[in-house]
């Protein structure tokens, strides 16, 4: 991200209002836009360029030009290296990454074997793209990763082999309602495996807890910049295990977000499209026919589930263990990376 660019000189963290869930959305929108995909090297190196000339004071206010460079860095620097994330595994890539294992796991009349092997190149991709995008200041063991890999692999195919079981033998129900539950069973064993998975990768900083910091007045950024100083030499408060445990949790709901209406809105639309005259006449639409519905739903739902929380935290000191008491910054409030 940018914030791993030198410079005295902060840049705003967007131009958009972070403190509104819209504001968060638009936001959103532009770190997984795909086209900041399409930007090589090159144009990478060229928007760095124009946020060190900001940072370094050589450019006096932000443009359009350079709230586009913004964009490409953020969507494709890791915040803690500074270095680019492997392509498939950035947030600008998540949607098309995910479309065919999505594709793949809401396939219609899979069996267990099929099952199983779609939900472990799931999880194989979401330990992927969770180890490139985790916080690099706490990182965790080839060891670690292992275990949550196969603990959420495990998780995954449990919850969908025993739902695919169970579904046949629920007889009192009619037949289409069984087709209903049958299609929402990835659903179930995604949104449980995929927010395990998130707290088996983060297990660490809950153990250790995460920096926090005071929240700053307008006073002392002022203050700050009349020293040369930039607002991320601000010296952290201590390391929180509360912090930690919010930051974890709200991230594990915003993968649930993310993938409940991509679960379960293409296959019960196509349920209801497979019913119709045209498409029974040409069956062989109905692989790209769901390939569209994943990816529309997807690319909509995406910035909403991610936007559900800022990832820069406020919350009141007094709430955290008891040495922050009293430590707070302005109106007793600190703030915290939330991660991604």
């Amino acid at each position: 991200m940018s914030a791993s660019i030198p410079g005295d000189r902060e840049l705003p963290d967007s131009q958009y209002d972070l403190s509104t869930y819209w504001g968060r959305v638009r936001h959103t929108a532009g770190i997984t836009d795909p086209r900041t995909l399409l930007v090589g090297k090159t144009g990478l190196e060229q928007a760095k360029e124009a946020i060190k000339a900001y940072k370094q004071g050589k450019v006096k206010e932000m443009t359009p030009e350079l709230w586009r460079a913004k964009k490409v860095v953020d969507a494709t620097l890791h915040p803690d290296t500074g270095k680019p994330v492997l392509l498939p595994f950035r947030m600008s890539c998540f949607v098309l990454s995910n479309l065919v294992v999505t594709a793949g796991m809401l396939t219609p009349g899979l069996g267990t074997t099929g099952t199983i092997l779609w939900q472990v190149a799931n999880q194989s991709l979401n330990v992927a793209i969770n180890n490139a995008n985790a916080n690099k200041s706490s990182p965790l063991s080839w060891g670690k990763v292992a275990q949550s890999y196969f603990l959420a692999v495990g998780a995954s195919c449990s919850v969908a082999v025993g739902l695919n079981s169970l579904v046949p033998r629920l007889r009192r129900l009619s037949p289409s309602t069984r087709l209903v539950l049958g299609r929402l069973v990835p659903f179930a064993a995604v949104a449980s495996a995929g927010a395990l998975n998130v707290f088996l990768m983060r297990g660490e900083e809950m153990r250790t807890g995460i920096d926090v910091y005071p929240v700053l007045s307008e006073a002392d950024k002022r203050r700050l910049a009349a020293e040369g100083r930039a607002e991320s030499d601000v010296a952290s408060l201590g390391r929180s295990r509360k912090a930690a445990t919010l930051a974890v949790g709200e991230t594990a709901l915003s993968r649930v977000l993310n993938s409940s209406p991509i679960m379960v809105i293409p296959p019960l639309v196509l349920v209801r499209l497979q019913r119709a005259e045209w498409l029974r006449r040409n069956p062989r639409l109905t692989l790209p026919l769901n390939l569209g519905l994943i990816l529309a739903t997807s690319y909509a739902v995406l910035p909403l589930a991610l936007a559900a929380f800022p990832q820069r935290q406020r919350i009141a000191a007094d709430s955290l263990e008891e040495e922050f008491h009293g430590k707070g910054g302005d109106g007793g409030m600190v703030v915290f990376n939330r991660g991604i």
